[in-house]
């Protein structure tokens, strides 16, 4: 049985609002494309699909879910993808999927940037049916940046600097708990939605980790090219950025999840961090972030539908050090997962003849000297959407469309 997933278009726009994040509103791997799996039409209604999900009788993990968590970096389950794995994949971006509906769109509504629903009916209310997870805290991110008021008044956009962009759930249900073989905890972050979340994007070229946020034990440390973990501007901007009335996304998931581990921590426990777009990038930092300030850390594993390229080299290698686990969903369509900046492969320079290299060292150096120089993370779980009849366009937001990923077959 095919079952893929429907989730709402996200639109992709965007009154300043006060905060409150509970109320409505080492093995180093390297990146590999596995596998092309083709997108085939769905002969499912939306209805038939949501009754389907809800009845779906999930795999029991059981003592194997450090695998299907990336343990191995899912060593023997991307190729051919192993059934267990897709329905995992599909289950975490149906949290994800929750993020978008939640999310109130309408720019003349007073709760514009809110979520629709109260903290404890988001997963009914977006028809998730019995999942076993309650969520425990609304996400909030905050933009860096102020948009000029020539564009604001162009935009015709309301100027929002914070907004819900997800949420923290945690299994309480022990039937579900034992089918995974642990208790698990979700964090779903969506993709960006506001005029200024896009004003963040922007910002593509590399910056410093700050203090707070760097692997103390690496502080200071370069890789061979003399390179510290940098990471995209704009990202880190609205991961750490806070105001007087609302605490930064990284204060608000460092006291949650600190809490969690406190409440949960002896017993068999995983961190789950899902996102689409802009939320995949802001799941690699939180995933950073959680494994660099929490040494009782459980296994973080990232699974991102969409991202964009976050860090240069030696984050990454400071990610995987820190054991975070990332499986990156890529469509080859998909323009978004190609950028900011480039990725210049120096592994092989070695083996190209002299002129060759040198052009190589030339190019790396300029494009360094610009931060502009990235290096993908973790997994990659590669898909095509080129042959499907699913698709009547294959333009760029559709490409990059969170339907587009979860539209997966069984």
């Amino acid at each position: 049985m095919r079952l893929p997933i429907k989730v709402p278009t996200q639109i992709h726009t965007s009154p300043t609002t006060i905060c409150n994040s509970n109320t409505t509103f080492s093995h180093t791997t390297t990146t590999s494309t596995i596998s092309t799996l083709p997108f085939k039409k769905s002969k499912l209604s939306l209805g038939r699909l949501k009754r389907d999900m809800g009845q779906c009788n999930y795999p029991k993990l059981g003592h194997k879910w450090m695998q299907y968590q990336g343990i191995n970096h899912w060593e023997g389950l991307l190729d051919p993808l192993d059934d267990n794995l897709r329905r995992e994949i599909l289950r975490y971006g149906q949290y994800v999927e929750v993020a978008y509906h939640s999310f109130d769109f309408d720019t003349s509504s007073p709760t514009y940037a809110t979520c629709r629903f109260p903290k404890d009916s988001i997963l009914t209310m977006s028809a998730m049916g019995k999942t076993g997870y309650r969520i425990t805290k609304n996400l909030r991110a905050t933009c860096g940046v102020q948009l000029p008021e020539w564009i604001a008044k162009m935009t015709q956009m309301p100027n929002i600097q914070s907004s819900w962009i997800g949420y923290v759930a945690i299994c309480q249900d022990k039937e579900e708990i034992a089918r995974l073989g642990r208790r698990d905890v979700v964090i779903a972050l969506r993709g960006t939605t506001t005029c200024l979340e896009w004003f963040e994007n922007l910002r593509a070229t590399l910056t410093k980790l700050p203090y707070h946020l760097n692997n103390n034990d690496n502080d200071g440390d370069e890789d061979k090219y003399g390179s510290s973990a940098m990471v995209e501007n704009g990202f880190l901007s609205l991961y750490v950025s806070k105001t007087t009335t609302c605490p930064s996304l990284q204060d608000m998931l460092r006291e949650e999840i600190g809490r969690l581990i406190q409440s949960y921590g002896d017993e068999p426990l995983s961190i789950t961090i899902t996102g689409h777009s802009l939320g995949a990038a802001l799941a690699i930092l939180g995933a950073y972030d959680i494994t660099t300030t929490f040494k009782n850390a459980p296994l973080v594993t990232v699974i991102s539908f969409g991202g964009p390229r976050v860090g240069n080299e030696r984050f990454r290698s400071q990610l995987e050090q820190n054991g975070t686990r990332v499986l990156r969903i890529v469509n080859s369509d998909d323009v978004i997962t190609r950028v900011p900046g480039f990725v210049v492969k120096n592994d092989d320079m070695e083996n190209r003849r002299d002129n060759v290299t040198n052009i190589h060292s030339w190019f790396h150096k300029r494009v360094e000297d610009m931060q502009l120089v990235y290096a993908d993370v973790g997994q990659e779980l590669r898909l095509s959407s080129k042959e499907t009849s699913y698709l009547k366009k294959r333009d760029l937001a559709t490409c990059h469309d969170l339907k587009t990923y979860l539209h997966l077959e069984y």
